[in-house]
């Protein structure tokens, strides 16, 4: 009787639970296709070749990814403001955009462990005179809206109180032709596009002022924070690509030396 009666309890239960539901892991399998929603005005990170094709280190994280899981990439050119929105929406599966591990945006989406870390410069012209990040007190400054260099930013314009300014714009490139043109007269950049885009000359008269004193940037990988199966694939895969030297291989590839150590002292994440 105790059999049967626990027997019954049992088959009450799975026909409650209904059938197990696929996650995005499965789904992203099951379509051949893993959607990356990638920054493309963000070289060395990520930009466009002369035919206009998606290249740099966020780029070929995303076709790591992608061969992992047997599926092919579909690069999702997103700008910073709209990485999470892109995610939530559905346009993409996975973040692969240098996208700061912030507890703010942790209550929207899940991060996994830090794949890239930045530092950061004071980009400005040639004709300003700036030479420190403290002598931005009382210029009109700006950044990419959202990120942690242009928090971190206006933050400061607004501790210091000397009469200076910040203007958020929407991408990079909006950035650099302001500073350009003159409507500001200088920036905070991750030192990897810091030290592209003077080399390049796109933006003529630009050069780096010196590092802004703030913390290491540690960048996560993100999706949809309730697609644990997805997330913890993700976690390893990140552990993967810097136990086989491939973190090592790409960051010598797209920034040159040696790579950012990935871990903080006595903290396992």
């Amino acid at each position: 009787m105790k059999l049967r009666t626990l027997a019954g309890g049992l088959i009450a239960a799975t026909l409650v639970a209904g059938p197990a539901l696929a996650d995005k892991l499965d789904d992203i399998i099951a379509s051949g296709t893993l959607r990356c929603a990638v920054v493309l005005d963000f070289p060395p990170m990520g930009s466009r070749d002369e035919n206009n094709e998606p290249i740099g280190f966020d780029v070929d994280y995303c076709n790591d990814l992608a061969k992992a899981l047997g599926v092919e990439a579909e690069i999702v050119e997103t700008p910073f403001p709209d990485r999470i929105p892109a995610l939530v929406s559905g346009r993409a599966d996975v973040g692969v955009a240098s996208t700061s591990d912030t507890l703010e945006r942790a209550r929207t989406v899940g991060f996994t462990i830090p794949y890239f870390a930045f530092t950061f410069n004071v980009v400005t012209r040639e004709d300003t005179g700036l030479d420190t990040y403290e002598s931005l007190a009382d210029r009109t400054t700006g950044s990419v809206a959202g990120t942690y260099e242009a928090i971190r930013l206006e933050g400061d314009i607004e501790e210091w109180d000397k009469g200076g300014s910040f203007r958020p714009y929407q991408s990079q490139a909006d950035v650099f032709l302001a500073l350009s043109q003159g409507q500001i007269d200088a920036t905070t950049v991750t030192s990897t596009v810091a030290s592209s885009i003077v080399k390049s000359g796109k933006y003529e008269g630009l050069k780096m002022a010196g590092e802004a004193p703030y913390d290491i940037d540690y960048v996560g990988l993100i999706a949809l924070r309730n697609e644990y199966g997805l997330l913890n694939y993700l976690n390893l895969f990140v552990n993967q690509q810097v136990r086989t030297g491939r973190y090592d291989e790409l960051y010598d590839k797209w920034i040159g030396g040696e790579a950012p150590d990935l871990t903080i002292d006595r903290v396992y994440y």
